[in-house]
């Protein structure tokens, strides 16, 4: 996956030293288990230092701000900030700062999506499609470079519905490997699994898009060559699970759930620090 990134000069991964502490200001959130406060979207968060940085950031979970550890802006915020703005930060041009804090969620989307594409170019069942996702992945780049006024308006919803029926399309090919020998697919397409027991369960090649996995036991689940897209898997307990050639599959998404030593992850995901 870092080669193709490489290769259409694609930067996927948030660099809060290049941002304006764009997510700690233009997104919302509410008192929750997630967070210790209200902050509405467009205020600053209390903790956003004046270099941009985040005033508690080594101790985000004891502090109550566990939801921040498992965001990840997928590369926008730098995208925004030093690209889209030009590295006109809000605080000293506060005239940009509406227009900014509308766009970063926008951009924020395109580049999941390129996230997505870029993966579903490293599938090789899916090969027959690459032309295509390339096409797709380009057309995506370029929205993202677009001036902030089209980004504003763009209709991203009807993008992503366009992305997303290519990587149906890939996903189906790569599933039906796991059919080719002998097992059957498990559908579970925004299946409600919150507090589900699939401890030791086959769920190889499994469609698992949008699924509510919230809590879920998946101790010790075979989740190879399973899709993961838009999968929630806040406290889904991965301990020992084999999630080897799982796709579709984000840090965010691993970061909200909770693992151990054994648990087998796919490549370019890291074991977040707060697994056992």
């Amino acid at each position: 996956m870092n080669d193709q990134r490489e290769e259409h000069g694609l930067d996927l991964r948030g660099d809060c030293e290049s941002c304006f502490g764009l997510c700690c200001v233009a997104l919302p959130f509410s008192r929750s288990s997630d967070f210790a406060a209200d902050k509405d979207a467009g205020t600053p968060c209390t903790n956003l230092r004046t270099d941009f940085r985040c005033g508690i950031h080594t101790r985000l979970r004891p502090s109550g701000y566990s939801g921040c550890t498992v965001y990840d802006c997928f590369g926008a915020g730098q995208k925004v900030s030093q690209i889209t703005f030009g590295g006109q930060d809000w605080r000293r041009a506060p005239d940009t700062a509406r227009q900014m804090f509308a766009v970063f969620p926008v951009v924020r989307q395109l580049h999941e999506l390129l996230w997505y594409l870029t993966e579903a170019l490293t599938l090789r069942p899916a090969r027959s499609l690459h032309g295509q996702l390339r096409a797709l992945l380009e057309t995506t780049r370029e929205l993202t470079l677009a001036r902030p006024e089209a980004l504003a308006e763009l209709d991203v919803s009807a993008h992503r519905q366009q992305v997303g029926a290519l990587l149906l399309a890939a996903s189906e090919l790569v599933r039906a490997e796991a059919g080719r020998e002998g097992r059957k697919q498990k559908d579970r397409r925004g299946a409600d699994l919150v507090g589900a027991r699939l401890k030791g369960a086959d769920l190889r090649g499994a469609h698992l898009r949008g699924a509510y996995l919230i809590a879920a036991d998946l101790r010790g689940a075979d989740l190879r060559l399973a899709d993961f897209i838009g999968a929630d898997l806040r406290d889904a307990n991965l301990a020992g699970a084999d999630l080897t050639g799982a796709f579709f599959l984000t840090q965010p998404q691993v970061n909200a759930a909770k693992g151990d030593a054994a648990t087998r992850l796919p490549s370019g995901l890291t074991r977040p620090a707060h697994w056992a």
